[in-house]
């Protein structure tokens, strides 16, 4: 018997309105491939136009997988993406695969495995950061030492955030961080044929894309959207009540913000995100294709 063909994948990451969709659309059709949404967002129903999610009509011809999958009142974790990713890359056998997307977190997951941490209750959470609260770095270092050696041993800082992180898992499990992080699996594409891109679009044309494209989206039905995601009387904290867009809008509509500043304020945001996204994968995919479209 011959040997079995490796299975390939093609791995997109790169800044909001950097042009992913329209690469992943094109190699979809020449490759006959698979598109899989890699972006935490973009798995929300209701929320198309803010997220950036292809349309229908975008979409059509081309099987796309994990968009729009899961309802607004849901916290989709990285966990629970990388299970459903998982049951896509077994569904679809030996078809290309293309993962799109600008969540970094989710591509360490398709490379190099996840450390699957249980959701921390916000209960949990407060707890950890009271017990934070008001320390210097000196005290935190002590705190976390007493709480939790092995974290404490890995930790270049005690900064806060991290700090309040390991003891919040703490809380929540009664299990160090570190041994979720020890137990991580090996990446969802371990023995595929990889090719991995960046999209690093010119600073100020993403500028100015990132403008037009959300005064597109406002006259298109982003104001119809947030209506609709308010009507579920969803609680504020959920990922897809913090999506870039929607507190604007949601301002806006009370009577809070003009339509302009509500405007202005959602662009700033993403180009705040942008700048965040480039920073991550600048430090995590610096040894992939950067290509500059």
């Amino acid at each position: 018997m011959g040997k079995r063909p490796e299975r390939r994948a093609v791995l997109i990451a790169g800044p909001t309105a950097s042009g992913k969709s329209a690469l992943a659309l094109d190699l979809a059709r020449q490759q006959g491939g698979v598109i899989v949404n890699t972006d935490a967002l973009q798995v929300y129903d209701v929320l198309q136009l803010l997220t950036a999610r292809p349309s229908e009509i975008e979409m059509a011809g081309v099987p796309h997988r994990l968009y729009g999958a899961v309802h607004p009142s849901i916290r989709f974790s990285t966990g629970e993406w990388a299970r459903a990713a998982a049951a896509v890359i077994a569904a679809e056998a030996d078809r290309p695969l293309i993962f799109v997307g600008g969540t970094g977190l989710y591509f360490d997951v398709l490379t190099a495995g996840f450390a699957d941490v249980p959701e921390v209750p916000a209960t949990a959470l407060a707890a950890a950061e009271a017990e934070v609260e008001g320390l210097d770095r000196e005290e935190r270092g002590r705190l976390i030492a007493a709480r939790d050696p092995l974290v404490a041993s890995r930790l270049k800082a005690p900064d806060p955030q991290r700090v309040i992180r390991a003891l919040a898992v703490l809380n929540a499990t009664g299990r160090s961080l570190a041994s979720y992080q020890d137990a991580a699996q090996q990446g969802l594409l371990e023995g595929f044929a990889l090719e991995r891109l960046v999209l690093n679009p010119d600073r100020e044309l993403l500028r100015q894309r990132i403008a037009q494209r959300f005064e597109t989206m406002f006259s298109a039905g982003a104001v119809e959207e947030v209506e609709a995601l308010l009507a579920l009387e969803l609680d504020p904290s959920l990922p897809a009540m913090k999506a870039i867009g929607v507190p604007e809008i949601t301002a806006m509509l009370a009577g809070e913000l003009e339509q302009d500043v509500a405007i202005e304020r959602a662009v700033i945001a993403t180009r705040q995100y942008a700048k965040r996204q480039r920073t991550w994968f600048r430090n995590r995919m610096a040894d992939w294709n950067w290509i500059v479209p």
